[in-house]
C-alpha cells in the first residue's frame, strides 16, 4: 500500500493485569484460568492479548504488562477516544493430558472499560479493581461479584506531528520495571491503521 502524507497524532498506553479475586463459584473444575484481553483499534478491529495460564488453585496473580504506541489520523483517533474500549474476560481452560495439546477455553466473567473514562480520568490513568459480569448469573445473590485488577496510563504528546505513513510489523518492547513476563501469553494485531506496537514479553 502506498505512503501518504497527513496529520497524524499518536498516544501511548501501559496496561497491567495484576489479578483477579472473587472467582471460587466460578469455578466448576480444575483447569487452567487467563485474561484475554480485547482492545479496541479502530476501523472495526481489535487487538486481542492473553495473559499467562495459572492454576486455579493458586493466588490468581498474573501481574501481566504491556505497552501500546498508537498512531492515526485525528478524526480517527478522536472516535477511538470517544467509543473504544478496553474488554477483559476471564477465561479457564481445563486441564489436558500433553499429546491432547490446547483446547478451547470457557468464558467465565466479562469486563468493559472505556477508553474514554481512562482519557478523562486525573493525571489520565485508572489503578482499580473492575467487577465483572459473570456469563452465568446463576448462584448465590449474596456472593461477592468477581473482578479483575487493572492499571492503564495514557500519555498523548502535546504537538502532533506531520509524517509519512505505513503500515508496520507489530513489534514487541518492555513497560513497567519488574513487570511479569507473559511466557506462553499470546499477541494478535490486525492489520490496522491505529497500533503501530504492541507489547508482552
Amino acid at each position: 500500500m502506498g505512503v501518504s502524507d497527513q496529520h497524524l497524532t499518536s498516544f501511548s498506553c501501559e496496561l497491567r493485569i495484576t489479578r483477579v479475586k472473587n472467582i471460587d463459584h466460578l469455578i466448576k473444575s480444575s483447569g487452567q484460568v487467563f485474561v484475554r484481553c480485547y482492545l479496541s483499534a479502530g476501523n472495526n478491529t481489535r487487538v486481542r492479548l492473553e495473559t499467562l495460564e495459572i492454576s486455579s488453585k493458586s493466588n490468581l496473580f498474573f501481574d501481566y504488562s504491556l505497552s501500546l504506541n498508537c498512531l492515526a489520523p485525528q478524526d480517527s483517533m478522536a472516535k477511538l477516544m470517544e467509543s473504544g474500549t478496553a474488554v477483559f474476560e476471564l477465561r479457564q481452560r481445563k486441564t489436558t493430558r500433553p499429546f491432547l495439546g490446547k483446547v478451547g477455553s470457557n468464558l467465565l466473567a466479562r469486563a468493559e472499560v472505556p477508553w474514554k473514562s481512562v482519557f478523562e480520568s486525573p493525571e489520565v490513568e485508572i489503578d482499580r479493581w473492575v467487577f465483572m459480569v459473570p456469563k452465568s448469573r446463576r448462584g448465590n445473590e449474596d456472593e461477592k461479584p468477581p473482578a479483575v485488577e487493572v492499571a492503564m496510563k495514557i500519555q498523548v504528546p502535546a504537538v502532533a506531528e506531520k509524517v509519512a505513513t505505513r503500515r508496520r510489523p507489530c513489534r514487541r518492547e518492555r513497560k513497567w520495571d519488574e513487570c511479569g513476563c507473559v511466557h506462553g501469553g499470546g499477541c494478535s494485531c490486525g492489520d490496522n491503521e491505529i497500533f503501530t506496537l504492541a507489547a508482552a514479553l
